[in-house]
């Protein structure tokens, strides 16, 4: 296989393989570790590759375990809009927010951390919840001359279709590669996420296109 077989305007952006999202982890999302073997066989093909990391503070106002009376999935309201109460995850420093053991971080050009500030929880590898706090991810792709972006990692309905719709919005073009992806579905959310993609011009593949 050469280095590097898709266009250099095209990146891999690899969503939250960490611990904490994996069977055994604290917000295990099931089948996750599964995306492991096929992102590193992804990632050659890319000249350029990209991490995200949720990486939260202890205090982090999205955890239930901070707010009195709430339990984990629960809605609340915040002053940025509604938010899930999430069981305590990905804690800076922890090993539940270390990238999984067998993922390939060595490609990776950058690592985006993200929900970082006690205050306010952030799916997109874009945006913070409020919809308009930039992470500064799509001023770093600009500069590095990159229009395409192809999405992998966990979950497709909360971080990866986030930062699959902010990516539209912002002008880029956007690929799930769907099997290279697994998903929460708490109440549906899957289906929401899935239609909500197809609607707003995130094309939808698998790796079989690819390899």
């Amino acid at each position: 296989m050469p280095n590097t077989v898709l266009a250099d305007d095209t990146a891999l952006l690899m969503i939250d393989i960490q611990n904490d999202f994996c069977p055994g982890g604290a917000l295990a999302v099931a089948d996750g570790d599964a995306i492991v073997p096929l992102v590193n066989r992804l990632q050659p093909l890319f000249s350029t590759c990209l991490l995200t990391q949720d990486w939260h503070p202890d205090d982090h106002s999205s955890f239930a375990a901070n707010h009195d009376g709430a339990e984990p999935f629960q809605m609340r309201d915040m002053p940025y809009g509604p938010q899930v109460m999430w069981p305590t995850h990905c804690v800076q420093g922890s090993q539940g927010a270390a990238f999984h053991a067998d993922l390939e971080t060595d490609r990776a050009d950058l690592i985006v951390r993200k929900g970082f500030r006690s205050q306010i929880d952030s799916y997109s590898a874009f945006f913070e919840n409020d919809r308009k706090t930039p992470t500064g991810l799509a001023g770093y792709l600009r500069e590095r001359g990159i229009g395409t972006l192809a999405l992998v990692g966990l979950a497709t309905d909360y971080c990866v279709y986030y930062s699959a719709i902010d990516a539209r919005a912002l002008g880029f073009d956007v690929t799930l590669i769907a099997d290279a992806c697994r998903a929460i579905d708490l109440d549906g959310s899957l289906a929401t996420a899935m239609d909500d993609m197809r609607e707003k011009g995130v094309s939808l593949s698998d790796s079989n296109a690819l390899l």
